[in-house]
């Protein structure tokens, strides 16, 4: 038999582990023109929540009582399509179950001898990219410039702040606690960190830690820390809104200051971004960032769960701050 985690109940705030369900179903066969994958690594994601509720959005929601979906990495046990072969490693947006079938659509081989294979989850994967892509089209880094990244310590911001150094920019850090904040200087090489829990008053916590103002704001958070890094943006600034997840399980959409003022006197872009949305420059910043890795220019950090059982549970930890770096979980 094969085991598949469905969605049952569409969660009003903060996901339970009630709301997802385990069920058993026949072992997959192949017909001709697909391939049968067994998943060995399943990414869980702040922006599943989003999915998880009956609303228009960017991508179609979760169907009840069905099965859940995300970045997989698999490997293909069988095939009858000849753009695959038995061994082969691949990753792309798969469900969540043991065993599968698959076209091949959507699917990008990856090859386990340049990068561990939940690497392609995470630096190599939809995250890194994020991060990469995002800069590139938006931030426009100059050197000398300050950096403030959100959910520094996570696997977007932590990669973020990473290219920011690369790119000659001053960076500073916002993490829930000071071992995050420790880990985003030690390892990925921040300058400055802001422990967010520790601080009742963000917009000073900003302003002392970005003595020259902030250039460019890298916004996975959203909320009362998006509010402080607008009040220290400088003239010409740029606001790159790649989450929001301290709204994500919010009963009701809350009410902030009114920026408007900001934007128009300082002449600030804020712009939203969508990964899925530059798909063709995926190979090309696959390249980069696979570069830079192996000449230790960037490295990455990562929250391993071992267990298909753990899948839910690993997701409902996201919002309790409690990955470092890219939350994955081994199967």
């Amino acid at each position: 038999m094969n085991n598949v985690i469905n969605l049952v109940n569409r969660p009003t705030g903060k996901p339970q582990l009630s709301d997802f369900k385990f069920t058993e179903e026949p072992q997959p066969k192949i017909e001709d023109g697909e391939i049968l994958l067994q998943s060995k690594y399943i990414s869980v994601d702040p922006y599943l929540r989003g999915r998880m509720n009956d609303e228009e959005s960017y991508i179609p929601p979760f169907e009840l009582n069905a099965p859940m979906e995300s970045t997989v990495v698999a490997e293909v046990m069988d095939s009858k399509n000849s753009n695959f072969a038995k061994g082969d490693f691949v990753f792309g947006m798969l469900k969540w179950k043991e065993f599968q079938t698959s076209a091949g659509t959507g699917l990008n081989k990856v090859d386990p001898k340049k990068a561990s294979l939940s690497a392609y989850l995470g630096i190599l994967g939809l995250t890194g990219l994020t991060a990469y892509i995002s800069l590139e089209k938006i931030a426009d880094l100059k050197e000398g410039e300050t950096l403030l990244v959100s959910g520094a310590s996570g696997a977007v911001g932590s990669t973020v702040g990473q290219i920011g150094k690369i790119k000659g920019c001053r960076v500073v850090g916002i993490a829930g606690s000071d071992e995050k904040l420790d880990l985003m200087k030690d390892k990925f090489g921040f300058d400055e960190g802001i422990n967010y829990k520790k601080t009742d008053d963000m917009i000073a916590a900003v302003a002392e830690a970005c003595p020259n103002g902030v250039d460019v704001y890298y916004d996975n958070v959203g909320g009362e820390i998006l509010d402080a890094a607008l009040n220290n943006i400088n003239k010409n600034g740029r606001v790159i809104n790649c989450g929001a997840i301290s709204l994500y399980n919010a009963k009701q959409t809350p009410t902030g200051p009114r920026h408007e003022g900001i934007l128009v006197k300082k002449t600030v872009l804020m712009q939203g971004f969508l990964v899925r949305d530059h798909a063709k420059e995926f190979g090309n910043a696959i390249q980069q960032l696979a570069q830079w890795l192996q000449e230790g220019k960037i490295t990455h950090e990562e929250t391993i769960v071992e267990g298909f059982e753990n899948i839910p549970q690993a997701f409902l930890d996201i919002f309790e701050g409690k990955n470092k770096g890219k939350m994955v979980v081994k199967i």
